[in-house]
């Protein structure tokens, strides 16, 4: 059972053990139970991750907002990175520091605007220390992850990075080893391009020729798929 049934679970208990301690203890712990009650019910509607409960827990706040995606919402591209940043979470969109700044070039050098396109993140909150994202926290977001790529609909997506990449493909082969391919993506079978995530570029830019050719083939895959010819193997 995941952790937001659970607590709508919880919160429902509460609510009964409110109108019950009302009617038979004190008003006083009726008014307790039903405003926990409904402060658990007003989580578990909004989404508790694991993160969140963690990190609540532990009066740690490592986030202002929710970073869901920012882009054209019929867009063809659809990149998808890890997680929010410091700069990410400050402004409540995807890619938007030095590593956002270099993603905008390099759509800017295939003709796009930010606007064009959609960007999104496995995990939909920052991190603490911006961490990488833990398995049950992408699996906790993917549902917001699988309906976000369900309603744009894009003819291509592109994995950006290494964590990106191997959590939506669910594997643990080396990103240098899933380049250059074309990748099937859940059960409609999205075709999913991988290249490096910007803040690796920035620390080796060395590496900015390779995530071009990605880009490049990323565009061949999406015209193949424009006009109707097999891109998937």
């Amino acid at each position: 059972m995941s952790i937001d049934r659970l607590v709508l679970a919880f919160a429902g208990f509460m609510i009964l053990l409110s109108l019950l301690l009302g009617l038979y203890v004190s008003p006083y712990w009726y008014w307790f139970t039903a405003f926990v009650g409904a402060n658990l019910l007003q989580s578990a509607f909004t989404g508790f991750c694991p993160l969140a409960l963690i990190l609540r827990k532990l009066g740690v706040t490592t986030r202002t907002q929710a970073v869901f995606g920012v882009g054209n919402p019929q867009a063809q591209w659809m990149f998808i990175g890890e997680a929010p940043g410091a700069d990410e979470d400050r402004q409540g969109e995807p890619f938007v520091g030095r590593a956002g700044q270099l993603l905008t070039s390099m759509l800017k050098a295939l003709g796009f605007r930010r606007e064009d396109v959609y960007i999104a993140n496995v995990l939909k909150c920052r991190p603490p220390g911006n961490r990488d994202p833990r398995a049950e926290e992408a699996q906790e977001c993917r549902r917001y992850l699988d309906r976000q790529i369900e309603l744009v609909a894009p003819t291509i997506i592109v994995a950006v990075g290494r964590i990106a990449a191997q959590t939506l493909l669910g594997t643990d082969v080396a990103l240098g080893r899933l380049r250059g391919k074309v990748h099937p993506l859940g059960a409609r079978r999205w075709p999913l391009v991988v290249t490096y995530h910007p803040a690796y570029l920035l620390r080796s830019p060395g590496e900015k020729r390779k995530a071009w050719q990605d880009l490049l083939f990323a565009r061949r895959v999406l015209r193949l798929a424009e006009a109707g010819e097999q891109v998937l193997p």
